[in-house]
This record gives structure tokens, sequence and C-alpha cells, in this order.
């Protein structure tokens, strides 16, 4: 640290030139009027008197004097705002970055939340800003928030700095820094400031050991101020369901702690607000794990949630709930054209399905789903192009081309084969194409390759000699597969790999229709919602105000942020119809891990946990002085009795 002081505004110095004037006015003599006195004794006096006020001996004991210039040199040295300099290097524009993320709730030992310690250290720099110095806010959880404009306005600042909570996301602190960087365009940033608990997504490097990787090249300093470490902490991580039975569900939930210490609680799983169940005591060691098996029993729509009750300390609470929703029990609704004879031969030897048609009338005429309800069937398997207009959130084509690839891939005659396919994709598991004839022979047109076909939503699942011949495409909430040749043409349906592809294809339906195995609603943004077409909804959510959000034509209410764990009530017409809960869900907030160091594409930024030291304001203790002074003065030469000193 520098101990010489520094000085803001130097150009003031020139009011110490008022000291001329001053000393200037007790140089002119005093004008007195003639007396006639009765005694030559008053001579002495007189003649004293006229040495005082000659040019050398006019200072001579006059406090007066100097308690004026005092003060005035005080309010000159304010004037100039001198200040101590601090260790941090010092900016004229500085973003200040405040991770605002779930584990910033964690508390210490004295109950103080890292969110808490975080605005401490932040409101010590507002309150010793600089007049030169701007300072703008910004909070970062999972995206980034400017709170202010650059500015030195105290006000200002410290009611930013107080509206800012915890959300109960994870952290993305490169949303922040990108930010800045967009900042950093239109001013002189030359450094930034991230406060942080240092608990941010990692992966682990080489050794195994967890690594804070953010894929971002800094152009400025970073400041990362590291809070200290939270108290132990427990929560829940995980919170899934899966179908063991036409009435029957496994409930999964995962449970894990902190590095701190030893932790133990109760979970109790609840359905419908009635618990299941017995509470299932749970001890971990420091950083260990512990799966939970519940089984409920009902073919009916539920709504689960577990609890779990810590034993001791516990420094973050937003981590003990989750939420689940278990649809109605049902058979999976397929739609299978009659004529694929092969495919409705797989499917009947599958349990659990509803297929369809069943009779002539049925295969004339399939449903069609109703904008706004329910999917007419869980899946289509088709080899028509109207088939596609079938509302189904999973989809199999056969022999079929779409429109939009109709100019980039067409249907040749000859034998094509199966050069290589992704083993890795769900539909394909388990599924061998080694020496598959095919009689149909897509082919691509000339310069087409894969790049083409994912430009337009499509991945190729299996390569032929001339071109793909399985692909597959996300729409939004629904899952489409195109098999390009048509299946009767080939040696597939005589394979034991197509029974394999048909229970593929079915297991993936039932997890699009969340008929198999249901997953806990993680915060950030709730899934997108069915509801009735063009309507109006208000969402109440938890511990914040509700917000109007209107269904678009297909009934979809999607992009509600839920950026806080609870239940979050739809309403039309003040009727609540859904009810939705969303859990933090999160291995890396509930282990409250932290990093020392964050490494980005060409350099890392070690952490400091000291406080850092700024430049300190002393123009407010100078003018203090003159205030005392001139009060002294006050005192001395009009209040005090006599009017003089003695």
């Amino acid at each position: 640290m520098n101990w010489l002081p520094g000085i803001t505004t130097p150009l003031a110095a020139w009011l110490f030139a008022l000291l001329v004037p001053l000393v200037v006015f007790y140089f002119l003599k005093l004008r007195r009027s003639r007396l006639e006195i009765p005694s030559l004794a008053l001579w002495r006096s007189v003649i004293e008197d006229q040495r005082v006020n000659s040019p050398f001996q006019k200072f001579k004991r006059n406090l007066l004097l100097l308690l004026q210039a005092a003060v005035l040199c005080l309010l000159v040295l304010a004037a100039m705002q001198p200040f101590v300099r601090g260790g941090a290097e010092r900016a004229s524009y500085l973003p200040i970055l405040i991770d605002c993320s779930a584990s910033m709730a964690a508390t210490d030992a004295e109950g103080h939340s890292r969110l808490d310690v975080a605005k401490a250290e932040v409101r010590d720099i507002i309150e010793n800003l600089l007049s030169d110095q701007r300072v703008t806010l910004v909070s970062v959880s999972d995206a980034a928030q400017r709170l202010t404009d650059f500015t030195n306005n105290r006000r200002v600042l410290l009611d930013a700095l107080d509206e800012i909570e915890v959300d109960d996301v994870p952290s993305r602190p490169e949303e922040g820094l990108q930010l800045a960087q967009a900042l950093a365009r239109t001013f002189d940033i030359n450094t930034v400031r991230f406060y942080s608990d240092g608990n941010l997504p990692t992966r682990p490097d080489p050794s195994g050991q967890p690594l804070a990787v953010v894929d971002f090249d800094l152009p400025f300093d970073l400041q990362f101020h590291k809070l200290d470490a939270a108290a132990g902490n427990m929560g829940v991580t995980a919170f899934n369901a899966r179908k063991s039975g036409p009435d029957r569900w496994d409930v999964f939930v995962r449970v894990e702690g902190s590095d701190a210490a030893q932790t133990g609680a109760e979970v109790e799983l609840f359905a419908n607000g009635v618990p299941v169940g017995a509470p299932e005591p749970v001890v971990l060691e420091a950083g260990e794990s512990q799966r939970l098996v519940f089984r409920y029993d009902s073919a009916e729509a539920a709504s689960l949630e577990v609890r779990l009750r810590p034993d001791g300390t516990d420094s973050l609470t937003a981590d003990n709930i989750a939420y689940l929703d278990l649809p109605v029990s049902r058979p999976l609704s397929v739609y299978c054209p009659v004529e694929l004879i092969s495919y409705r031969h797989s499917l009947e030897g599958l349990g659990d399905i509803e297929l369809s048609p069943q009779g002539e009338e049925q295969a004339a005429s399939p449903r069609v789903a109703i904008r706004g309800l329910r999917a007419a069937y869980d899946l289509v398997i088709s080899n028509t192009p109207d088939d596609r207009d079938i509302e189904a959130p999973t989809a199999l084509f056969t022999g079929l081309v779409p429109e939009d690839l109709q100019t980039l891939v067409s249907i040749e005659s000859g034998l094509a084969e199966v050069v290589d396919w992704k083993r890795d994709s769900r539909l394909l598991q388990h599924v061998q194409f080694q020496g598959l004839e095919i009689t149909d022979q897509p082919t691509t047109a000339a310069d087409v390759g894969d790049a083409d076909f994912e430009e337009l939503g499509y991945e190729v699942l299996a390569h032929g000699n001339t071109g793909p011949l399985i692909l597959k495409r996300r729409d939004g909430p629904r899952l489409s597969f195109f098999i390009l040749f048509d299946t009767d043409r080939s040696t597939l349906p005589y394979r034991v790999g197509f029974p394999v592809l048909i229970s593929n294809i079915v297991a993936l339906a039932r997890e699009q229709a969340n008929l198999s195995d249901v997953r806990g609603t993680a915060t950030g943004v709730l899934p997108p919602l069915v509801l009735k077409p063009e309507r109006e909804y208000r969402i109440d959510k938890p511990q914040t105000d509700s917000v109007e959000q209107t269904s678009d034509v297909d009934g979809i209410v999607k992009g509600v942020a839920a950026r806080t764990v609870g239940t979050y009530d739809i309403r039309e017409g003040g009727e609540i119809v859904r009810r939705v809960g969303a859990s933090l869900l999160n291995s890396t907030e509930t282990s409250l891990h932290a990093v020392d160091e964050i490494h980005f594409r060409e350099l890392s930024v070690t952490a400091a946990s000291a406080p850092a030291t700024t430049d300190r304001p002393l123009w407010p203790w100078f003018a203090f002085a003159a205030f005392v002074i001139l009060l002294g003065e006050w005192w001395l030469y009009l209040r005090r009795p006599g009017g003089v000193p003695a």
C-alpha cells in the first residue's frame, strides 16, 4: 500500500491564494476618533496599541488571525479532496458483480448469509467513493442483471444494493462477465470486481479434482473476492419416479451433504399433502450422498413432495424440499396404420399399450388432436405424409422424406447398406445393422453434407453408402424420427434388432408422455404448460408478485421464470387450474464446494479472501476540523462573557 495520500482535485489548491487578502486585511490600520482623556496614564496603553498596529507587530499575539487562517487552509484542503490510497487498483469506472445464486443464501456459524457479507463489503466501497469514481452494480445468478448505471450517487447505489436477493438457481459467472465486456465497449473499464462464495460450476481436471472453467477471454483485470465458507449443509439433489407396474411407482430421492462435517436428517415423502410411509433416517459423512427409494401405489395423478429435516446445523434451506407431479397411470396410446403389419406385431408383443386403429372405421379417420387439449396419441408410427398432422409428442415415420428435405435427398432404386450409425442414440441402442439389405437407396444431392441437415434441425443417426438412412428432429416438445427407406423393402423386420427398435421408440414415447420416468422440475424456467388456447392466465409465484401471461393458439404457456423454490399456481379467473412445484435439485449448490481459482481461456484468476482495501477520502475530516475551529472561534470571541479572551 502506498501511504502517500492522493489528491482528487489538485486545481483547488489555487484557493490558498485567499490567505493573501486575509493577511492584507489585518495590515489595515484602525481609524480612531479624537477623544479628550482626563489622565496621561492612558498614554502608555495608546503607545502599546500603535505598536501592535504597525506592519511588523500586526501578528503579535493575534489569535483570531491564526484561527481564521487555519480554517481557510483546512477548507482548501477539503476542496482538494485528498484520499488515503488503498491496496486495490483505483478505477474511474468499476463494475461490481455480486453472485446471488442459491448457495449465497448459506449461513455461517453466526447466522450471516454469504450475500449479507458481500453486501457489507460492497457497502463500504460505496460509502467511500471519491468524486471522480463511478460504480455500476450487477447481480449474477444464471443470468446477469444490471441494477444501476455508472454513478457515484450513494443513495441510488445503496438502494439498489439493498434490493439484491438470492435466486434459487445455479451460478453462471460468464453471464456477468459478458455484460461487463459489453459495458467496456462504451466506458473505460480496466477492472471488474466479482464477489462470490466460490461455488461455481466445475468439471474434473486430469487428476479428478474439480476445476472452475469459464469459456471467456478476459479483456480486463478481474478481482475475484471469495467470501468465507459457510457452515455444513445437507439437501435433496435428485427427485424422480419410475413406473414399475400398472399402478405402482418407485420414487427415488438423492440426498447429499457438504464437505464440512457429518450430517444427519430425516427424509419424508408426501403425496397430496399426506405422508407416505414412515420417515427415512439418513446419516452422511462429509461429502457423501445416499439414494433413497420410496414406493407409491396409485393409478391417479398425484403431487409428491419430499421434505428433509436436518438434525443439526443446516446452512441452506432451499434444498430441503422438492416437488414432483405424477401423471395418471394409463396405457401408452399408439397410432399405427393397419398396413404396417410388422410394426403392429411388435407393438402387440409389448405390454400396457393401447393400439389404434382397431377396426376399419378407425383406420379410415384417425384422431387428430383438438388444439389446447391432450395429444390424440402418445406415439405415431406411420408411412403416410398426412399422418404427420396427427398430434403426438413422439413420432416415427418410415419410407417418408420430409418436405423440407426433398431438395437435399431423394429415394433412388438400388441397393443401400448401412455404413455407420450412432450406437449411443436412444432409438438405436442394442440394434445391429451389419448385413442389413435395403432395396431403397436414399441419395443426397451434390455438395450436400450433414451440416445442411443440421441447419434444418435434423440429426443424422444412420449413414448409408449414398446418403442418410435415419434422421432425428426435435421440434419444441415433439420428437420425430424418420427412416427414409421403406422397412418393408428391407430385411430389417426379419432381424432380431427390429423388436428392439420398436421397444426403444416405445420407451422414448413413455418418457415424452411422462408415463414411465418423471423428474422433478428444477428452478430457472418452468416447462411449457399445456392449457386452453388464447386464454389469460395469472401465475402466482412464491414470495414474489404474480405475473399475467396469455397462452398461444396451441394452448402453450412457456418461458415462465421460476427463480424461487416453491409451488407456482396457474389461475384462470381466480381458479387454480394447474400447480407446478420447482425445486433446487442441484448438487453443486448443495455441496457448497468453493474453488480458489477460476480458469479462463488464456489465464487464471486466484481468489482473494481478505476484503479489498479501497481508497478512503480524507476531506470529511478536514471539513470537520475546520468546523470545530470555527465553533471554537465563535465561542471564544462572541459567546464567551466579555466578548474577548481574558
